[in-house]
């Protein structure tokens, strides 16, 4: 399954600037500009956090030939982020790139995947819980996996960005989906409910 570049600006109500192709097809989903295997069908999400700030690899990214990105600032040609956009700045640096300008990346990344995985119903189940998420995740994927084709959450990827990269996978193929969901501050669940839209719920230990 696979979405456009414009789709993706759509969904996220956000702008999109550069001269990228509006029909670049978007199959994968990036946070990390060090782990690229398929730049072409690629969308690289330029997250904020306490410690780093993705617009700032947005030039490796593109040297490894992604040209979709989504960002809450515009970059200039010297690499650095500015709210604003010109051609005689940020437009020339990356010229066959789309940039999707949204208010918050990590917000248009969790959007993103709940509205893909509405495009999907089958039973869905969410495991949370204090501890023992994974190992009872990968249990429940031994037992059902010959019989259901069984998309799950890749290794423990159960926090605000691994849920969202989590759910992305689901695609015709799947029958039923298994994906963790941890917490560590107040409200983060009320985040990743939607995300997932279990159709089951279960909780190890709290």
């Amino acid at each position: 399954m696979y979405y456009f570049a414009n789709d993706i600006a759509r969904i996220l109500t956000g702008t999109r600037h550069g001269n990228g192709n509006p029909e670049a097809i978007i199959k994968h989903l990036l946070i990390d500009s060090r782990s690229i295997s398929s730049p072409e069908t690629s969308l690289f999400f330029a997250l904020k956090s306490e410690r780093n700030d993705g617009h700032k690899f947005i030039g490796d990214a593109y040297k490894k030939r992604v040209r979709n990105f989504v960002v809450s600032e515009l970059p200039s040609p010297r690499g650095e982020a500015t709210v604003g956009w010109e051609r005689s700045s940020g437009g020339e640096a990356y010229i066959d790139a789309n940039f999707i300008l949204v208010k918050d990346t990590l917000s248009a990344l969790q959007h993103l995947a709940a509205n893909h995985r509405r495009k999907f119903n089958i039973p869905t189940l969410g495991i949370t819980g204090s501890n023992g998420k994974t190992i009872v995740k990968e249990w429940l994927y031994q037992l059902l996996q010959d019989d259901k084709n069984v998309v799950r959450s890749p290794k423990s990827y159960n926090s605000q960005v691994g849920v969202p990269l989590s759910v992305w996978q689901l695609s015709e193929e799947h029958n039923m989906a298994i994906f963790e969901a941890g917490i560590s501050r107040p409200d983060e669940m009320e985040r990743l409910e939607p995300i997932i839209s279990p159709t089951l719920g279960l909780i190890t230990n709290i």
